[in-house]
């Protein structure tokens, strides 16, 4: 008996593993509304990261959209020998959602006591967004509704931001005013659906 529950629990962990490769980036990841109708687990895991942290939905997301294109195993590029050859080695150990550094991504899980989050799971991907904006709100005082410097806080990390190291970087200072903009769009969007959204709430997980 004993040995069957064993079974059954691999089986059911392998299943769910399983799932994880099979998950697509949205259709149109400049709609919100579309995003959430694909894709209705994601909308709570932000509604949740979003209440949570304090933190909108529309910030949330265009960080994630920004950093992977939601894509789930996002990672950066290789580093090139003589600027064109491809190497094995990355720019950094950024993955996921979230693109969080190996580092930044212990440094959540100590703080948060969360042991088996991964940075290829949406809903873990879009607490770390939400906390690492928390902790910029408090280190560095930046309002969570400047989604611009935060964006940049988060790219630069929090000594960066101190240092101001964006002010040599006009293409990141560009981006930033992207995935600003970006937020809004998502901001407005919602403003439609969210209540359409809130209404489906016989989705259990």
């Amino acid at each position: 008996m004993v040995l069957l529950r064993l079974f059954l629990i691999l089986f059911i962990v392998t299943f769910l593993f399983s799932l994880q490769g099979c998950v697509s980036a949205p259709t149109y990841a400049g709609n919100a509304c579309s995003i959430f109708d694909e894709k209705y687990f994601w909308f709570k895991a932000a509604k949740k990261s979003s209440e949570k942290w304090k933190v909108p939905i529309a910030t949330l997301m265009s960080v994630i959209n920004q950093e992977s294109a939601f894509k789930q195993y996002a990672k950066p590029p290789r580093k090139k020998l003589f600027g064109f050859i491809p190497l094995i080695t990355r720019e950094s150990s950024s993955l996921g959602y979230s693109q969080a550094t190996k580092s930044t991504w212990e440094h959540y899980k100590n703080v948060t006591g969360k042991r088996f989050v991964t940075r290829i799971r949406f809903k873990d991907s879009v607490d770390f967004v939400g906390f690492y904006i928390d902790q910029a709100n408090k280190e560095l005082g930046i309002s969570k509704k400047d989604t611009y410097s935060l964006y940049l806080a988060y790219h630069e990390g929090m000594n960066g931001f101190r240092k101001k190291t964006y002010n040599k970087k006009p293409k990141l200072l560009k981006i930033a005013i992207k995935v600003d903009n970006q937020a809004k769009n998502y901001n407005k969007q919602l403003s439609k659906c969210m209540n359409k959204l809130d209404r489906n709430k016989y989705i259990l997980f």
